[in-house]
């Protein structure tokens, strides 16, 4: 018999002993066990390490600098539209005008796009929309009206990558859709943290949706991350990706009982497995974040 079952039958027999003292003792310790039963059941388990089925996975404590979980983080894969990171860091960097209108013409064309060559949308209407939603297109016109145009867009994005430390990365165009476009796990922690610095991707890559209205077109936009629709995270920056080669992609800056919580998931297959892998390591956060206790360290960035 348990200590508690032990002691439960103890006040039982004391209360035919002591009149009047049975009830309000077997009360008391009845509602203690319910009690404590419930706290426990509530309580979060504490495990090793998340269970992510990610190929690569990187969780990164910016607030404590320290690698929390890693699998395979070194490995250098292709990184689909987490390229957009970089192509919007290095534009908004060139400070051009926000509300400048820009012209999609046939020399912005890439496929997997929605926007129809010869309209016209503002600076900021296409950072929206390459961004949340992913638009290669946006991104190549962003990209395309650089100063110096695509050339030089792509050099500023190589050189932004020597200058964080991002030493394993390299970027051959805008929008993620070449294998060339490549990095490592923990070399896009080091962009996504940069990215989180500018209030322009801050603004456009947490939104939850937005429509492009230009005379005859109307085109509503969708974020391709539903995470930044859950009310129970608190995202700053992230963004998606996906080709054949790089398989579902996600990173993010978001914050996890008080700590800036970096995560990389990289080469996820099935259309929700990089969302629930990173739902598994919040909840993993929150179980372990608070006892500053962790059985396992992985490598440095």
């Amino acid at each position: 018999m348990s200590t508690r079952g032990s002691g439960l039958l103890a006040l039982t027999l004391i209360s035919f002993l002591i009149p009047g003292l049975g009830t309000r003792a077997e009360a008391h310790a009845l509602r203690r066990h319910t009690v404590t039963h419930r706290a426990e059941h509530h309580r979060p388990r504490r495990i090793s390490h998340p269970y992510v089925r990610s190929r690569e996975a990187l969780v990164y404590d910016a607030t404590r600098a320290r690698v929390l979980y890693a699998k395979d983080s070194t490995g250098v894969t292709p990184i689909a539209s987490i390229t957009k990171l970089m192509t919007t860091l290095v534009v908004a960097e060139a400070r051009q005008p926000l509300g400048q209108r820009l012209h999609i013409t046939r020399a912005d064309w890439t496929p997997y796009s929605h926007l129809p060559i010869g309209i016209w949308l503002t600076r900021a209407q296409l950072f929206h929309l390459a961004l949340m939603s992913s638009e290669n297109r946006a991104a190549r016109t962003l990209c395309n009206n650089y100063p110096g145009g695509l050339p030089a867009c792509i050099r500023a994005m190589n050189a932004k990558a020597r200058a964080l430390g991002m030493t394993h990365t390299r970027f051959v165009e805008p929008t993620g859709l070449s294998a060339q476009n490549v990095s490592t796990p923990g070399d896009l922690a080091k962009l996504v943290l940069a990215a989180a610095h500018n209030r322009v991707i801050r603004r456009y890559s947490t939104s939850a949706g937005y429509t492009v209205r230009d005379g005859r077109w109307r085109l509503p936009y969708y974020p391709t991350d539903p995470l930044v629709r859950d009310r129970w995270w608190h995202i700053v920056v992230q963004k998606t990706g996906f080709t054949d080669l790089a398989g579902q992609c996600l990173v993010l800056d978001t914050f996890i009982d008080h700590h800036d919580i970096v995560m990389v998931l990289m080469h996820s297959w099935g259309k929700y497995t990089r969302t629930a892998d990173a739902r598994r390591v919040k909840q993993w956060l929150e179980a372990n974040l608070a006892r500053h206790h962790w059985q396992t360290v992985a490598e440095r960035m």
